[in-house]
């Protein structure tokens, strides 16, 4: 079951570039093999991390203090975008990365955040740029707060800002509920349905029996 989200505050890590896609967050290669998750943090973001004789690449984010501690991206537009590799928010949330805030993401990547207990916050891209400007005027020392259940984001200069979320995927977040718990919390509604769609349409039923 997904980590159970409510409020956060933590080191934010502004990556800005657009349209970083599921690849470059984590290559497939580090996706084979039978025993990958566990193993996955290390090697998010590894083309930007890393130079290619494997030293840590100091020119990233990542790699400099107070940023090798973030629990928080702030990200570009269309972050996320790229094939359907739930490897990907794997890697973040194996390297501490809790929650995500952009004016765009992937639609899988940004439902797989949900499966796996990361907050994507969608936000206008002015106060996506506000936010990262607010943590590099204090070098990553002034921290982010996100509080899901206000749904709003506190910069570190203090400024408030909302956002919407879905009310189910928000719930599940709280509880820490996946998509098939979250479904299993309505089990006396789905039986109430079938009893009454079983009267209603008999003949369904008893084909689905015959089958």
């Amino acid at each position: 079951m997904p980590q159970p989200f409510n409020k956060l505050t933590a080191t934010a890590a502004p990556i800005m570039r657009g349209n970083i896609d599921t690849d470059v967050i984590i290559r497939i290669e580090r996706l084979v093999g039978n025993s990958v998750r566990g193993t996955l943090g290390k090697w998010a973001f590894g083309s930007l991390r890393y130079l290619p004789d494997g030293s840590e690449n100091p020119d990233f984010i990542l790699n400099r203090e107070p940023y090798r501690q973030a629990e928080i991206l702030v990200t570009g537009p269309n972050f996320g975008c790229g094939s359907s590799r739930e490897g990907a928010v794997w890697s973040l949330q194996e390297m501490g990365i809790r929650a995500v805030i952009g004016s765009g993401f992937g639609d899988i990547f940004f439902a797989n955040c949900f499966q796996n207990g990361i907050l994507p916050v969608v936000v206008d891209k002015r106060i996506v740029d506000s936010l990262a400007a607010d943590i590099e005027a204090t070098q990553g020392a002034g921290k982010v707060s996100i509080d899901l259940e206000t749904q709003t984001i506190v910069s570190p200069s203090g400024q408030r800002h909302s956002f919407e979320i879905d009310p189910r995927r928000r719930e599940g977040l709280l509880q820490g509920l996946d998509e098939v718990a979250l479904t299993l919390m309505r089990d006396d509604e789905i039986r109430a349905f079938q009893a009454s769609d079983r009267a209603a349409r008999p003949w369904i039923h008893l084909a689905r029996t015959s089958a």
